[in-house]
């Protein structure tokens, strides 16, 4: 603690007291009649238009964890972490059309959640609540990978002690994070995400103009970043894993994980949260086309990687863990290249970075818990103030879960879970965006295709190991296609082409769901009546078929 750049610290405070003021305030911002009502508090009153949806769903989507993990992937493996660029451009094309159809039908039946409208499209409990539960457990690990990156920050400014005394700043940020949740919900994000991305954006561009007039050029960042990341391990004298160009072996994972990420990214709660709080559907065509603007952000902060491995960039070693912390790589960067002041400017922004998302991903799983779980198994008469009320609970144990994380696991295993979180929620994609269109699969053989699914995805996650880090088991999303086995019988044997665990079990699970469903059909198997019908998946702001907001009843 001795090492703390009160400079650096200051201004980082000052920043962050500022947003968490704004946060408290937001409660009174663009209010309803009242906020005991899961359509105020956990959707803003689901009125927000352009420019604040622009600001919210950016802020929910590109975290603090994207910011200072994709260039740290960069430094360590090259080429391989600019996968967030394809995906995040392929992304918007893919879901402009199925998050309009998921607005529509949320808005006319007053749908809170993905679960919610798998209810009534399926009548399913079961399948509702696999749905509910998968989105809790995918979103957990993405809370506490926010507090990974706020850390990193609070550990370049020098706030690096072990223990619990070492984490207490970390622990006041997120209190007070837990507290304008519970009092402004949905709106203080939405606020505080303004203040976000005008400073990350400043940050960046700057960064990527000066830079490299400082570290000799673009040409020089490149030529150097090669030549490191191919230089053989000094401690095993093996060569380099890492190259600015991908080779034979990593390009089909490649392809395979911005694929799979792409389809992945709108089911996660968060995600459905920022499309839900929207107005209409305009608002939700103009923001597919301008979000891609985010990734432009993205693919200059990726090329801080390379930047750090020229600037001779080492990660600090966690005093908690013994062990390098490869998500300081960006906040050592701009410690050690730009002006204190400046610094702390950009550990603002990476820090704000991390309360945006945190919050909404804490009022998503909120949601799950209250509408999904808590309303149909535990309390079925619940009024909309009683499920406000349990939301606000909901919403703080989930952030002490995320905390809890960071203080009794190794940050690193964290960073793990996201990656298995993916592969996760993957498999609410045939329940979920296939079901907007078509109701052809029988419900429960959307749960044996889950079951398939996420058995399977698991198994093969935990047969992954790190050779780099030493771990056995959840060592990455990357499977080496000699490892895949069908019930013992290896198609690619001998094959050292590496694919995305969840490309390959999303498959399985929607061959599984076909399959069932087939049979289910044949044997006349009846299904759960559904409560949607056809026009709901059009309605529009201003229809009359529109669900009233907050109603009381």
């Amino acid at each position: 603690m001795s090492n703390i750049n009160w400079t650096e610290l200051i201004i980082f405070t000052v920043l962050f007291v500022g947003v968490a003021g704004m946060g408290f305030w937001a409660a009174k911002w663009r209010s309803g009649s009242t906020m005991d009502h899961l359509d105020e508090w956990g959707l803003g009153g689901r009125k927000f238009g352009g420019w604040i949806t622009w600001f919210l769903v950016g802020g929910d989507l590109y975290t603090a964890y994207t910011f200072v993990a994709v260039p740290a992937l960069v430094f360590g493996a090259g080429a391989m972490g600019f996968f967030a660029l394809p995906y995040t451009v392929i992304l918007y094309p893919i879901v402009f059309l199925p998050v309009l159809r998921l607005w529509s039908v949320s808005r006319v039946h007053g749908y809170v959640t993905p679960a919610d409208f798998v209810r009534g499209r399926y009548a399913n409990r079961t399948l509702a609540l696999l749905i509910a539960i998968t989105g809790i457990v995918a979103t957990m690990p993405y809370i506490a990978l926010q507090l990974v990156g706020l850390e990193a920050v609070l550990r370049t400014i020098g706030i690096n002690g072990g223990g619990i005394a070492g984490h207490l700043p970390l622990f006041i940020a997120f209190l007070v994070l837990a507290l304008y949740t519970f009092k402004s919900g949905l709106r203080a994000p939405a606020l505080i995400a303004f203040v976000k991305d005008i400073l990350i954006y400043i940050v960046i561009i700057v960064a990527v103009i000066y830079l490299p007039s400082k570290l000799g050029g673009w040409g020089h960042i490149f030529d150097t970043a090669q030549e490191k990341l191919t230089a053989p391990n000094p401690t095993t004298g093996k060569p380099g894993t890492g190259s600015i160009l991908l080779n034979s072996n990593n390009q089909l994972q490649y392809a395979t994980l911005a694929l799979g990420s792409a389809l992945a990214l709108f089911l996660y709660p968060h995600s459905v949260t920022g499309v839900l709080a929207s107005r209409g559907r305009n608002v939700l065509k103009k923001n597919m086309i301008a979000l891609p603007a985010y990734s432009f952000l993205l693919g200059l902060l990726a090329l801080l990687g390379y930047a750090a491995l020229t600037a001779g960039v080492k990660p600090i070693i966690n005093a908690a863990t013994g062990k390098g912390d490869g998500n300081t790589i960006v906040p050592v960067l701009f410690h050690n290249e730009f002006s204190d002041w400046f610094a702390g400017v950009a550990f603002a922004a990476i820090g704000i970075g991390a309360l945006v998302p945190a919050a909404i991903m804490s009022i998503a799983a909120a949601n799950l818990w209250t509408r999904n779980i808590y309303k149909e198994y535990i309390r079925k008469d619940a009024s909309p103030k009683s499920e406000a009320k349990q939301a606000k609970w909901a919403s703080l144990v989930v952030k002490l879960g995320a905390v809890a994380c960071i203080l009794f696991i190794d940050p690193q295993f964290s960073i793990d879970l996201q990656l298995i979180g993916g592969v996760i929620i993957l498999q609410t994609l045939p329940t979920v965006a296939i079901a907007l269109y078509t109701r052809w699969l029988h419900s429960w053989a959307l749960v044996a295709g889950w079951v398939v699914g996420m058995g399977w995805g698991l198994l093969l996650l935990y047969g992954i190991p790190n050779p780099a880090s030493g771990k056995q088991h959840f060592g990455g999303s990357a499977l080496t296609l000699d490892k895949l086995s069908i019930f013992g019988w290896h198609p690619w044997a001998g094959s050292t082409l590496q694919i995305y665990v969840g490309f390959v079990v999303l498959i399985a699970n929607l061959l599984v769901a076909v399959i069932v469903t087939v049979i289910l059909r044949a044997t006349k198997t009846k299904d759960g009546a559904d409560a949607t019908a056809g026009s709901d998946y059009h309605a529009d702001e201003g229809d009359a078929e529109l669900k009233e907001i907050a109603p009381a009843h």
